[in-house]
């Protein structure tokens, strides 16, 4: 096996949607999403006789509390192959880490919880990304199961009525009830144009939850280099003439993911986001995806947890409980004892 930097995006991007697990935070494309908003995407690649067997995109985070590198949701690898290929990884992402200044290395691979922590890591005090996983499998069998992998050559879509009698019958009737409100949503034909919309919805709903927000810089980056490509769609849906709800989902490896939401309190008695989802599900069927990926929930018993608010919306919808391998730190200086007794304050703070 050889490791390098790798140049070449398409071979990269067939590689990755070929895996079981291919997080659209490890593609091409969303690199460069990084490089708009200034942080430099540093690609490794692996191959086996010269074929891609693992991929790992990471970016220098310059945080206060100390410099790291951080891996969203990768590495990549080969199924059977994660443990040879990660190794790899790591020891370069090390050399690379250490050329950066960096006192630690973060990684929160997109892999279940029933594999192996990687090499030389050691549970971080925070998490990087949502690792409690709720989807909706839009195919039988269901592509993201154990067993079987990979899929036959031509898995039964789901139909859409299937999918909508398995909700919850709440959330079936809160779907009918937008309709019957006058609720309609649209995919936006020019969403770099209709990001304005959402852009508003998420700042009054950042205002009304507390939490640290992405930067406008970045969800312009996102929806612009994703929706060239025919990956992202931005869903506006209207009430009375007035857009009241709006979403980000993207379209990445047979996947659609629901990114990024926001609404306003305006109309808080108006149930738009759950017709908004349930035109998104039935256009992901419709394009032939494999899984409806809603990110993250809070774990079973968790309190104060950040995704504690949207988890009875997510799941009644139907579906199933992915739980993803906790994120994990490599300590490269002694200066990581500072980062970690920093963050365990913070994470005790805020109570999960």
């Amino acid at each position: 096996m050889q490791i390098a930097k790798a140049n070449n995006a398409q071979e990269w991007d067939a590689f990755l949607t070929r895996q079981q697990f291919s997080p659209f935070l490890q593609s091409w494309t969303m690199g460069e999403v990084y490089r708009d908003t200034a942080q430099e995407p540093i690609r490794l690649e692996v191959r086996e006789n010269g074929a891609i067997v693992g991929i790992c995109l990471s970016i220098v985070v310059p945080a206060r509390r100390g410099r790291h590198l951080a891996i969203p949701y990768g590495p990549v690898c080969e199924r059977g192959k994660e443990k040879i290929v990660s190794d790899l990884l790591i020891g370069e992402l090390t050399r690379v880490a250490k050329e950066h200044r960096c006192s630690f290395l973060r990684l929160s691979p997109f892999w279940p919880a029933s594999l192996a922590p990687l090499s030389g890591s050691v549970p971080s005090p925070l998490h990087l990304l949502a690792e409690h996983i709720w989807y909706l499998p839009l195919t039988a069998p269901d592509y993201w199961s154990p067993t079987p992998y990979p899929l036959p050559p031509n898995p039964t879509p789901c139909s859409e009525e299937s999918i909508l009698m398995a909700m919850r019958k709440t959330t079936r009737n809160l779907i009918r009830r937008a309709e019957r409100e006058g609720v309609t949503v649209r995919a936006s034909k020019n969403p770099k144009s209709d990001l304005a919309h959402f852009l508003r919805l998420h700042d009054e709903t950042r205002k009304r939850h507390g939490f640290t927000p992405y930067t406008n810089a970045f969800f312009t980056a996102q929806v612009g280099r994703f929706s060239d490509r025919n990956e992202c769609t931005l869903y506006l849906a209207e009430y009375q003439g007035q857009v009241i709800a709006s979403s980000i989902h993207m379209h990445v490896g047979g996947e659609t993911s629901y990114h990024h939401g926001a609404s306003t309190h305006a109309y808080d008695k108006i149930p738009a986001s759950y017709l908004l989802q349930w035109t998104a599900i039935r256009d992901a069927i419709r394009r032939g995806d494999h899984v409806y990926n809603f990110w993250g929930i809070a774990p079973e018993g968790a309190k104060n947890h950040p995704f504690q608010g949207v988890t009875t919306f997510k799941t009644g919808f139907g579906g199933t409980f992915l739980e993803l391998q906790h994120c994990v730190d490599i300590p490269l200086s002694g200066s990581y004892r500072l980062t970690r007794a920093f963050e365990a304050i913070r994470k005790w703070r805020r109570g999960f």
